[in-house]
């Protein structure tokens, strides 16, 4: 062992005692960054667990209105013809908002804080025009009964006064 060239950080399991050994080590300085004194975060803690409560709320409260662009995205890709892609996007768009109402006692039971009121409010806000998006949606694609032909048997059906399509005049 001798022999080799020995490094200040190097132990040696084998050729000294404990005692030696602690005596060794006790020369190294410590690594950059490390200390030894303790920090109190006790209030800084609570402070950002309430700015994270907060935070967190709003993300909830929040997250319906964030789906309203991508509703409308979806909406203007799927089109106004009645086909199985269409409708299944209006049936998605119909029944996120119906499950949210459905479960909103267990989503307002992780909304807290102090602003938890407006919170709430804004998540149901944000479901109803999700819902009102999808009948809006319904009613541009003919499905919803609007004319009083829909209703009453006889009642003529409202008839186009104009027709175009493809740039040519028909």
């Amino acid at each position: 062992m001798s022999s080799r060239r020995r490094h200040k950080w190097a132990i040696d399991f084998v050729g000294r005692t404990r005692g030696e050994r602690q005596i060794a080590t006790a020369d190294l300085r410590p690594p950059v960054g490390y200390s030894d004194t303790t920090v109190s975060t006790d209030h800084a803690n609570k402070e950002t667990d309430v700015d994270l409560i907060a935070k967190r709320s709003w993300d909830i409260a929040l997250g319906p209105i964030k789906q309203v662009p991508m509703n409308f995205f979806i909406m203007w890709m799927a089109g106004n013809t009645i086909s199985i892609f269409p409708i299944m996007m209006v049936g998605m768009m119909f029944f996120r908002p119906i499950q949210a109402f459905i479960q909103i006692q267990s989503t307002f039971k992780m909304i807290e804080g102090n602003q938890s009121p407006v919170q709430k409010f804004v998540y149901f806000l944000g479901n109803l025009v999700c819902l009102g998006l999808a009948v809006y949606k319904c009613q541009v694609m003919g499905l919803l009964p609007t004319h009083a032909s829909d209703w009453l048997a006889f009642v003529e059906p409202l008839k186009r006064l104009e027709w175009s399509g493809g740039g040519l005049h028909l």
